[in-house]
């Protein structure tokens, strides 16, 4: 029988699968309060898609301005749950045709980086928000452009259809979650950060290759679910 290993126990893959189990695990492990660590510039975001350098840590500490982003990590209920990702157009200017969550910046009339997160996500992709239910926030995550990231985990009703915005996705896909957390299916790779090398996380699914910050938010949320760290 197959297992995953969560907080010191073996659960089986079943039952971690079990939509209802994981969301269970999700809601006592993640809240919608905002961490603080999204607008104050004196704190460091977290780096779980980082190596240690401490070039690297202080580059990403001396970022200014703090600019605030939301995206939608979206857990869609199935028999066995998958996580929904969007693949960026190449005619983007930043980051073209990299997988990603629907997400962007947060704008003053969002009423929360949850309200943003939607919003972006329907404006994407066109997944109705009357689908989603928002569970908590992971760890705010960075990017050299100096935006700080703030994930949302949320749960996605099935029987959604999505209408893709043709300037910035080209294609949206399902990956299994029990891949995504299986952390020995994610490896190490070398990229530029403003100049800097850094260690970042990769994770391969089919032709689809999931790397950088979106590869650390996922790596991040086997971490606050599985580990409750």
């Amino acid at each position: 029988m197959k297992a995953l290993h969560v907080s010191g126990s073996m659960i089986p893959t079943e039952r971690f699968l079990s939509t209802d189990w994981f969301f269970a695990l999700a809601r006592m492990r993640l809240s919608l309060d905002v961490p603080q660590a999204l607008t104050d510039p004196d704190i460091k975001p977290h780096l779980a898609d980082q190596d240690a350098d401490p070039a690297v840590i202080a580059a990403i500490a001396a970022v200014r301005p703090v600019r605030t982003a939301a995206v939608l990590v979206p857990v869609v209920e199935r028999r066995e749950p998958t996580v929904l990702f969007t693949q960026r157009t190449s005619q983007l200017a930043d980051h073209p045709g990299e997988i990603a969550f629907a997400g962007g910046k947060i704008d003053t009339l969002d009423a929360s980086p949850a309200a943003a997160a939607l919003r972006e996500a329907e404006e994407e992709i066109g997944l109705d928000r009357r689908f989603i239910e928002p569970i908590g926030y992971l760890d705010v995550h960075v990017v050299p452009s100096g935006y700080r990231i703030l994930p949302t985990l949320a749960r996605v009703r099935d029987g959604f259809s999505l209408h893709f915005n043709p300037g910035e996705v080209t294609d949206a896909f399902e990956v299994p979650l029990v891949l995504l957390m299986t952390p020995g299916n994610y490896k190490r790779r070398i990229a530029d950060w403003n100049g800097l090398r850094a260690s970042v996380y990769a994770i391969q699914f089919k032709e689809y290759n999931i790397w950088g910050v979106t590869a650390g938010i996922l790596r991040n949320l086997w971490e606050r679910i599985c580990t409750g760290s």
